[in-house]
């Protein structure tokens, strides 16, 4: 796919075609999106009366977007923001086909918690049922940008 991309722009106005280089920190991300995934699901599995749907809702929708991150600052790009609205339209311009079926799913956990304006905020609580759901996503999510990385 990242190939494509390049041969598109192999030629424009007669330049060399652009070469992006991995942004540094992406094994960080990707290592942190590892991380939240391991505590959300272990939470998850043992019931922890600590770990809220709200926490581990959270803890869900940071592990999805530390390796969405991951996989894009590897492959040089960035979104233009951190909701999974912006990170599903990042994919899908910068590695199309990457996150392929699971953008409407990824984009859905965004209405559980909007934050970004401050006025007008809105939190709603997940169920544990959706919980696992949630999880089950990130799963694939990780399973898919790990192999990705690695194909890199």
């Amino acid at each position: 796919m990242l190939e494509a991309r390049k041969a598109a722009t192999a030629n424009l106005a007669g330049f060399p075609a652009f070469q992006r280089e991995a942004i540094k920190g992406w094994e960080d991300f990707l290592r942190e999106g590892n991380q939240f995934l391991a505590t959300a699901n272990n939470a998850y599995v043992q019931r922890r009366p600590a770990f809220t749907t709200a926490i581990l809702y959270n803890l869900a929708a940071m592990a999805i977007e530390k390796l969405i991150m991951a996989l894009l600052m590897k492959s040089g790009n960035l979104p233009y923001n951190h909701t999974m609205h912006d990170l599903v339209a990042a994919i899908d311009e910068f590695l199309p086909g990457e996150l392929a079926g699971l953008g409407e799913e990824l984009k859905r956990l965004d209405g559980f918690q909007d934050i970004c304006d401050v006025e007008s905020y809105s939190v709603s609580p997940p169920t544990m049922a959706q919980i696992g759901g949630m999880l089950t996503l990130a799963l694939e999510v990780q399973a898919r940008v790990m192999a990705s990385v690695a194909d890199r």
